[in-house]
């Protein structure tokens, strides 16, 4: 109910972000600004990454957004613990990202920003996931199958991969789709 003052915007495209904010029976619309630079400043690590880069797309809808609204915009990063995997350009990046997760616990980091007019908020969740060792032919099934070019770190463990390669998770499991849904109402019950 603390709510109803707001016309709740995601700003996001992702149809993961999309089904997640809607399993919390929020009612919400999307906006969607296409040519946000999401690069980021070398030397940022782990959790400040995807927070930086939810804050600078929060920035870019600023100046068109209404009194009333309430915006969330989001970002998640693979974090192998040396170096970020975002989305991979290309098939042969995907099969790269995958090997590199292979038979490795990584951590899934989703920064979120909520604003308004009058206040702005950024958190983050992380979640540690392992994979079992994937074989190249596991690798090439799934990146030939699926869609793995619209995923940080080229998988979604919603998919085949997730159910057949990851052996543990510690942390929340919609985090590693794409919004830590749980947090994310913690934190707008407290509006």
């Amino acid at each position: 109910m603390n709510l109803n003052k707001y016309r709740v915007i995601l700003a996001s495209n992702s149809p993961r972000r999309k089904e997640l904010l809607a399993g919390l029976d929020i009612k919400y619309e999307i906006r969607v600004m296409v040519g946000i630079d999401e690069s980021y400043p070398a030397g940022l690590s782990g959790e400040e990454i995807p927070q930086y880069i939810s804050r600078k797309k929060a920035d870019a809808y600023e100046e068109s957004m209404q009194l009333d609204e309430l915006i969330i915009t989001a970002d998640t990063v693979v974090w192998t613990g040396e170096e970020v995997l975002g989305k991979p350009k290309d098939e042969d990046e995907a099969r790269d990202m995958l090997r590199r997760l292979s038979g490795q616990t990584h951590q899934v980091i989703t920064g979120v920003t909520l604003f308004t007019d009058r206040w702005k908020k950024t958190f983050s969740t992380v979640s540690d996931v392992t994979f079992s060792v994937l074989s190249d032919e596991e690798i090439d099934y799934y990146v030939s199958r699926y869609q793995p070019m619209d995923k940080a770190g080229a998988y979604g463990i919603q998919e085949w991969i997730g159910y057949v390669g990851v052996e543990s998770l510690r942390g929340s499991y919609f985090n590693v789709m794409g919004l830590p849904v749980q947090r994310l109402y913690k934190e707008l019950k407290t509006i």
